[in-house]
């Protein structure tokens, strides 16, 4: 079943690109086609849905009144109503994904699921639970990670670096994997390959292998600490490791892979804790969660209580 959905969200994410007029890469498209069978049959699935909104647009209606830039203005229209028909097929297959008229689109995932979403130049997004980015089709090489947390895959080019918004701080790759999280708690920022430049701007940080920058939401400044590299973006394996960690982030990232709620008493939300578990045996078992870590568990209602 996991091998069927991340073929459906490959599937819809070149029913996103191909929609768009300035798509060029074919090439990569027919090789994604004749990789495996199941491919072709995904993308027409969803061709389909859209093919089918199409054919319910209203006919456009020209007369002799109408001036030269009226065709213009026609295929404009009938491109965001494309768009508007892939964004309702992927709305129905299940896929968060929203679509503006300026080339802008955002994929959102719910709590307890991830999504890969394929770059257009080869190299990926994988997006954990409870996250959204906001990509562009005009700017390929940048995101905004607006909430969550995120693994980027990155092919390097020199010439036009990739790019990656997170509230004010700005992100460079270098040559790159790394992980970003975007929570009430702050920004942290882990390397697991290549190099990133946080601020170049500005701060001017150099990231290298296992480097790990965290900023403090409403506090100026960050530290960088050292984990180690192969860790950093292990949430793809089902394992979450937390060193030196506010219970505050731990619960955030609990909830955010598992799809439980999980929070933190006022009290405890600064205090912190070493430890690693994997999120298949807390989904099955959130109570062992306490003898794992070494903390206090409470239930209420739906939602476990740290602390």
């Amino acid at each position: 079943m996991a091998h069927d959905a991340r073929i459906e969200e490959q599937a819809a994410a070149w029913a996103v690109r191909t929609g768009d007029p300035a798509f060029e890469d074919w090439e990569g498209f027919t090789a994604w086609l004749e990789r495996d069978p199941a491919h072709a049959r995904a993308y027409d699935r969803v061709a389909s849905g859209v093919a089918d909104a199409v054919a319910s647009e209203p006919p456009v209606r020209i007369t002799d009144t109408d001036e030269v830039a009226t065709p213009a203005r026609h295929a404009s229209t009938r491109r965001w109503f494309v768009g508007g028909a892939i964004a309702a097929s992927l709305a129905i297959a299940g896929i968060g994904f929203w679509q503006s008229s300026d080339g802008g689109y955002a994929i959102e995932t719910a709590s307890g699921e991830t999504r890969t979403i394929p770059l257009t130049d080869g190299g990926q997004i994988v997006l954990a639970g409870d996250s959204r980015v906001a990509l562009n089709h005009d700017d390929p090489r940048s995101a905004t990670l607006d909430r969550g947390q995120a693994l980027f895959v990155i092919r390097h080019d020199d010439t036009k670096p990739f790019r990656v918004t997170v509230g004010d701080a700005h992100l460079v790759d270098l040559g790159t994997v790394f992980d970003v999280t975007n929570g009430d708690g702050g920004l942290r920022v882990a390397v697991a390959e290549g190099a990133v430049a946080y601020n170049p701007q500005k701060d001017n940080v150099r990231l290298d292998p296992g480097d790990v920058l965290t900023t403090r939401a409403g506090s100026p400044g960050y530290a960088v600490s050292q984990v180690p590299a192969d860790q950093v973006g292990e949430w793809r394996e089902g394992r979450l490791t937390f060193r030196d960690a506010r219970l505050r982030d731990v619960a955030a990232d609990l909830s955010r892979m598992t799809g439980i709620a999980f929070t933190v008493s006022t009290s405890a939300a600064d205090k912190r804790i070493s430890g690693s578990v994997r999120t298949a045996d807390i989904r099955e078992d959130p109570e062992m969660l306490g003898a794992l870590l070494g903390i206090a568990l409470t239930r209420t209602g739906d939602t476990w209580v740290i602390g």
